[in-house]
């Protein structure tokens, strides 16, 4: 799988298309790359590679929830109050303010770039063009009992509508087949919103954006992930070094797992996908774990680090929004939160030369089961090529993340009949395997797999 930058170092931008009389500008052709911009030299990573901010997904578990989780345990700690009753002559008292749930089901994409104006050059290169190389699209059902977040690999070829210009003063052209990864360069976020939209039928009312520096302040602020390697890992662009087992990554060491391409897998952005996913399924146990949950000071932080560190939505600005949001995510079981790569190959020719080509067939039947609420599961061992489940391994990830709290068992004397005359279920409900999808469940205990590994 090629990267988008050469070895020199010197990015090159796609060809951008010249505006024509009508102001718009022409399709460019499907050929060419994106400039990533001219790294400075010196460092052991002056040849970054692009950002896999996947910490984004700290949207999916705290920059949307963590403000409700937050304001529920302040709550808590204050407890119950005083109840102001009515004066004599005085009419009822006034019902306070509340909120729930979010009502539904809902949609939030989560962007990750490669730009920040307020980023260390001297540490990840000098950038005049900015990408979306992290796109994760959180689908929530309408009953809140089960979610899925579908990566998008950044150098899948896909169709890019025509985004309105960021300045007001026209569109973009519609391009039949870019990466997505330019999508932002043709509209910002919006026009991300509109192309991951466009290309999984889904509507997306909800987006947020994150960078380099918001993904270092975040894994700083939960005080560290637990990850699993393999076998040791090194990436010498990224300056990544962990031993097998498992390591706490916080900080600059979290940002460069996340963007490691050449130390895992087979060294191409479907590996990293994989890869990531060992993080943010730790991160999901880990920011719901009662060592998290309790710690008023660490949610504090970890909600101050995602305001400060997001481009937000309008509509996601809103704090009862957030809160709705928050409430309908926080008793989500782990094993009902999928973490899934949007189905792809690579090897094709034409437009897919060099990159990702998606697999229709198969996505169809996942966003099928995205849009009608259906339950569906992972083919068991098929985490993908930079991860592998520790039940096939030795075991190191036993003690990641501390577990979240468990759900109280029913009492045995009020436990459901078993007489099927009752209308007790007797098993639980079974869900649809879909074939050819890879990822994992943010129950999974899963390690990264070292470049060369397999």
């Amino acid at each position: 799988m090629s990267d988008l930058r050469d070895r020199s170092g010197r990015g090159r931008r796609a060809a951008r298309p010249e505006p024509t009389a009508s102001g718009r500008r022409a399709t460019p052709a499907t050929t060419g790359v994106a400039r990533h911009g001219r790294l400075t030299s010196g460092g052991p990573v002056r040849a970054v590679t692009k950002v896999v901010a996947a910490a984004v997904a700290v949207l999916l578990v705290s920059g949307a929830s963590v403000g409700a989780i937050a304001a529920y345990q302040v709550r808590s700690d204050l407890g119950t109050g005083v109840e102001l009753q009515a004066a004599q002559g005085e009419t009822t008292k006034p019902a306070p303010p509340s909120i729930s749930e979010y009502e539904g089901g809902f949609n939030i994409l989560v962007v990750g770039t490669d730009n920040d104006a307020s980023q260390d050059q001297g540490a990840f290169g000098e950038r005049d063009a900015t990408l979306n190389d992290v796109n994760i699209l959180l689908h929530v059902s309408a009953d809140h009992s089960n979610a899925t977040a579908v990566s998008i690999p950044r150098d899948m070829v896909v169709p890019i509508p025509s985004c309105a210009k960021e300045d007001g003063s026209g569109y973009y052209s519609a391009m039949s087949a870019r990466p997505i990864n330019e999508a932002y360069s043709y509209g910002g976020l919006s026009c991300v919103a509109s192309t991951v939209s466009s290309l999984t039928g889904l509507d997306i009312p909800f987006a947020g954006m994150i960078s380099f520096n918001g993904v270092i302040e975040m894994s700083n602020a939960i005080g560290g992930v637990p990850v699993c390697a393999a076998t040791p890992i090194k990436d010498r662009y990224t300056g990544l070094d962990i031993p097998a087992g498992e390591s706490v990554l916080s900080g600059a060491d979290a940002l460069a797992f996340l963007r490691t391409r050449h130390g895992v897998g087979d060294g191409s952005d479907l590996g990293r996908i994989s890869s990531q996913q060992v993080y943010l399924s730790s991160l999901l146990r880990t920011v719901k774990s009662a060592d998290t949950l309790s710690n008023p000071t660490k949610l504090y932080s970890l909600a101050r680090a995602a305001a400060s560190n997001m481009t937000l939505s309008d509509q996601l600005t809103k704090i009862d929004t957030m809160v709705q949001i928050g409430l309908a995510l926080r008793d989500l079981p782990l094993d009902s939160v999928n973490f899934v790569q949007y189905p792809g190959t690579t090897g094709g020719s034409g437009v897919y030369e060099g990159k990702v080509q998606p697999d229709k067939a198969v996505a169809t039947q996942l966003f099928d089961a995205i849009k009608n609420d259906v339950p569906f599961s992972i083919p068991e061992g098929s985490t993908g090529i930079g991860s592998e489940n520790t039940a096939t391994g030795d075991g190191t990830a036993a003690s990641q993340a501390p577990a979240a709290p468990a759900d109280t068992a029913a009492p045995a004397d009020t436990a459901a009949p078993t007489d099927p005359g009752a209308g007790a279920a007797t098993t639980p409900p079974t869900t649809d395997v879909i074939e050819g999808l890879t990822g994992q469940t943010a129950a999974d205990q899963t390690c990264s797999v070292a470049f060369g590994s397999n």
